[in-house]
């Protein structure tokens, strides 16, 4: 059952974070900021300037008393030890804000946005140091854990794609569209169900990514190098995929639709085999990627299946659409936090690996 955490919003909540100290931000319509403590308790609020939305809120992980949140074209820096009018803000972004990543070294801010532009800030010279580009609204962007000037993006464009940040184009794209591959039943139905993709989340190796679009699927990728191949799909959801979240533990992954659902999925069996593996040469990643796009037809086709062998671990029926999810360690065991179209915080228990 779920603990509801209220008190802390009277708008709907839209966004989540929890700091390395186990301190809850979430975000919310109309300028609304609130910090939980690991009991549910608000412990602080604020209404941020102009009163707009609040789409995303991200602790840094090496200063957990700094938390950005963004609102409209803004981010705010905040100070959770005094939680008052922003000391510091960017206004680097000419559309709203959708999503927030910080690299591993908090060395750079990512902020994608709804005219598809991913501001990229050096926080060193608090100056946007790159400018990259989907061609429609970007709804998420994450940085690869221990490759701090890497990046994964994705958007209502369709298309998934991988940055270095020493370059302004891609180092590889894929149009979700085109990786259904033709053996898939699902593909004469793309066309009224695209998979616009909504949520983007990087496993800890940084290798593995997944990503949760509008056609209900989850779509693992495997990072070689400076490309990225298609290894997994598998339907999720009967509604789109709102959010996507890996957890600390190897490929355990949390997602949350607009059907109201919100799934544990283990795909380690799935994705684990070849990540112990050490580095492979060129000639033998190209041998690889070969193998993979093969390979990628058979998955393609028991994605479609209707049993595909991808089942969920654990499956809460949380009744609401799906706006964020989250993950904290509160009194010795796990629980998610969902955020939905409520003004209250949800948490459930999540079983242990």
């Amino acid at each position: 059952m779920a603990v509801k955490w209220s008190g802390g919003h009277s708008s709907p909540v839209l966004c989540l974070n929890v700091s390395a100290e186990g301190l809850v931000a979430s975000g919310a319509e109309r300028g609304e900021l609130a910090l939980w403590d690991g009991g549910g308790s608000p412990v602080a609020q604020l209404r941020l300037p102009e009163a707009e939305d609040v789409t995303s809120v991200l602790f840094s992980a090496r200063r957990p008393s700094t938390l950005y949140a963004s609102h409209g074209e803004t981010i705010s820096v905040l100070d959770v030890r005094c939680l008052q009018e922003p000391p510091q803000r960017f206004h680097v972004n000419e559309e709203e804000i959708n999503c927030l990543s910080l690299n591993d070294t908090d060395g750079f801010l990512a902020a994608a946005d709804d005219s598809g532009a991913i501001k990229v800030v050096d926080l060193e010279s608090k100056k946007v140091s790159r400018s990259l580009r989907h061609s429609n609204i970007c709804s998420s962007v994450a940085f690869r854990p221990q490759r701090p000037q890497s990046l994964v993006s994705c958007g209502l464009d369709m298309q998934v794609m991988l940055w270095n940040l020493q370059k302004a184009r891609p180092l590889w794209t894929m149009n979700l569209q085109e990786c259904e591959g033709e053996e898939s039943p699902q593909s004469a139905g793309q066309f009224f169900n695209p998979p616009l993709a909504h949520s983007l989340s990087v496993a800890s190796c940084g290798n593995i990514f997944s990503c949760g679009a509008q056609d209900g699927k989850i779509r693992i990728f495997r990072v070689t190098g400076v490309r990225f191949e298609h290894e997994l799909e598998f339907q999720a959801h009967s509604l789109g995929v709102s959010q996507v979240l890996f957890m600390p533990e190897a490929y355990w992954l949390l997602s949350g639709g607009n059907d109201g659902k919100v799934l544990l999925w283990d795909v380690s069996s799935n994705v684990g085999k070849q990540q112990k593996s050490p580095a492979k040469s060129l000639h033998r990643k190209k041998a690889q990627a070969a193998s993979s796009s093969r390979k990628d037809g058979k998955l393609n086709k028991m994605a479609s299946n209707e049993h595909p062998g991808v089942v969920p671990k654990l499956s809460i029926e949380h009744g609401e659409k799906v706006n964020w999810l989250s993950c904290a360690e509160i009194k010795g065991s796990r629980r998610v936090l969902v955020a939905d179209q409520t003004s209250s915080v949800s948490a459930y228990p999540l079983p242990e690996p």
